[in-house]
């Protein structure tokens, strides 16, 4: 693959430093009793193994803990900005009238964090050299947006933004996988041997298929086996790759493929990877 991939040490502001953040997750954000949490949260509610220094009191057993959800959780560098610049570093619990402001700006900048992330991959594939003077504009006018005060953050219209971005990655994506032959990933089995289309790829099996330049654009792929398979160039923006069997699979060139994707996925050392991506530990 001729192409230089998306570091995101290379914009250190869009990759999570937890370190410079209110726990801002751990708060804001509600979650249900399930497979991936332990038990319910309410919205603005602090997590119970949140500590007073906002750090996770049992970050390094999440997943022991039945806290699976927390280690797939990525905000883009949304929290610690709103922490340490949007809020000048006045934490929720020393200025608790500002809390519910800023628990409801966490989505909101997040998203935005997530358009910038996007952009910003795409501005460093040389297969789409002929947009990158659009998506640089497109990138400072998100930029700017992300760095209003509250009130006037949480009045913007996320959707209507993320739609001007996406018709830009679409055209970007389209660029990328034309280097590739066109896969057609509809139609592998499940385990029950059911047809796939769409975006249904729930449970299915398709181990070994060459799925170079696919589209997997929000598909849900919970469970799917794609053991050894060839996805290089594929397009995962909101796949849903929770307990995906990507062992032995190519993922290499992949575009829009998240560190908080691969982290929901199940892997081994055989799996191929983007440069800017690591294997989870949970994977060996």
């Amino acid at each position: 693959m001729s192409n230089q991939p998306f570091s995101s040490t290379a914009s250190p502001h869009l990759s999570a430093d937890c370190e410079q953040c209110f726990g801002l997750c751990c708060v804001a954000l509600p979650y249900g009793k399930s497979s991936d949490f332990a038990f319910d949260k309410a919205s603005g509610t602090p997590c119970s193994n949140l500590r007073n220094d906002n750090r996770c009191g049992i970050h390094t057993q999440l997943r022991q803990k039945g806290f699976k959800g927390c280690t797939v959780y990525d905000c883009f560098g949304a929290g610690q900005k709103l922490s340490q610049v949007t809020y000048a570093s006045k934490d929720w619990r020393d200025h608790p009238e500002s809390a519910t402001e800023m628990f409801d700006c966490l989505p909101a900048l997040r998203q935005l964090h997530e358009l910038l992330s996007y952009m910003k991959e795409m501005m460093m594939r040389p297969e789409t050299s002929t947009l990158h003077s659009a998506f640089g504009e497109l990138y400072q006018e998100i930029e700017r947006l992300s760095n209003l005060e509250p009130a006037a953050l949480l009045r913007l219209n996320i959707a209507e933004h993320r739609s001007t971005v996406n018709q830009l990655l679409v055209q970007a994506s389209e660029m990328v996988r034309a280097n590739v032959p066109p896969a057609t990933p509809g139609q592998g089995k499940s385990k029950k041997g059911k047809k796939r289309t769409g975006s249904d790829f729930f449970g299915a099996n398709l181990k070994g298929a060459d799925l170079r330049s696919a589209s997997f654009r929000g598909a849900l792929m919970i469970a799917a086996d794609l053991q050894n398979a060839d996805v290089r160039n594929s397009d995962w923006i909101g796949a849903d790759l929770r307990d995906t069997n990507l062992g032995g699979a190519d993922l290499r060139g992949g575009i829009f493929l998240t560190q908080s994707q691969l982290n929901a996925a199940k892997g081994d050392l055989h799996t191929k990877l983007p440069d800017h991506l690591s294997a989870p530990t949970h994977w060996t």
